[in-house]
């Protein structure tokens, strides 16, 4: 009887374990390495640009900073939203250049040197769509060479910054009278790579960047030059972004994983 006790409970433990590598096996044929899943991706990015066309008459090279969400389908096409912040000191357009001095100084209220600082800031906004190429580097059925196009807005401006506040010119609502407060409609395109790791630890993208804005002032007139901005304008930036990305899938059975 004990015999076979012990003989029922050992054929049951190898059972079991055929039911374990059984169970594994088919979920390793539905793993990342293997198939391509509908899934969720959140990421933030990072990126360096060169403006074009009318924006690089006001400003010089920038840095950016954003986030997106991005929803990857089975069969691979991308649908999503992001938006970046975009910032800089390198402004070309001197709207302080009649306040200045012959050395080059706007004077203070106390008569002394201000400490009147002009800097980039701007953001921009899209809803994208495009597709994965995993043929093309990719490691698995869900990365590869990534394309996307989008439509949204971009805004900017030339943000004064008065550190001791001591020049009324600028003080308070008189600023917008020399920002430049632009924006509009405008587009993107983005090429570049994405790596999605098959142990869900290591994931990003880098690529080529395209902006298009199709811009014009929000101020009535520019208190520096006495006129009103009319101008349609075309801003352009062209840049290199790096992101990195968590993909939320659903509950993929990793830890049966066996190699």
């Amino acid at each position: 009887m004990i015999g076979l006790f012990i003989l029922y409970t050992v054929n049951s433990k190898h059972i079991l374990s055929i039911l374990l590598v059984f169970i594994a096996c088919q979920f390793r044929s539905q793993s990342v390495r293997d198939s391509s899943f509908n899934i969720p991706l959140v990421g933030i990015h990072f990126s360096g640009d060169i403006p074009k066309g009318d924006l690089a008459k006001r400003f010089g090279n920038n840095f950016s900073a954003g986030g997106n969400f991005l929803y990857k389908f089975k069969k691979n096409f991308v649908v999503g939203a992001e938006c970046s912040y975009f910032f800089s000191k390198n402004v070309k357009e001197d709207v302080l250049a009649q306040m200045r001095t012959s050395e080059g100084f706007v004077i203070d209220n106390e008569g002394y040197p201000a400490d009147l600082r002009m800097t980039e800031r701007g953001w921009n906004a899209y809803i994208v769509v495009g597709k994965i190429f995993p043929k093309i580097g990719g490691h698995n059925p869900n990365c590869g060479l990534i394309a996307w196009v989008g439509g949204g807005y971009m805004q900017h401006k030339i943000k004064l910054y008065d550190a001791n506040k001591k020049v009324a010119a600028v003080n308070g609502n008189l600023k917008k009278g020399y920002d430049r407060l632009s924006g509009g409609p405008a587009l993107t395109q983005f090429l570049g790579y994405m790596y999605l790791s098959n142990n869900r630890l290591t994931n990003f993208y880098v690529g080529i960047e395209c902006f298009e804005g199709f811009t014009q002032s929000f101020r009535v007139y520019n208190y520096d030059t006495g006129l009103k901005d009319t101008k349609k304008r075309l801003d352009l930036q062209f840049g290199i972004r790096v992101g990195w990305i968590l993909p939320l899938y659903k509950r993929l059975p990793k830890e049966f994983y066996y190699n």
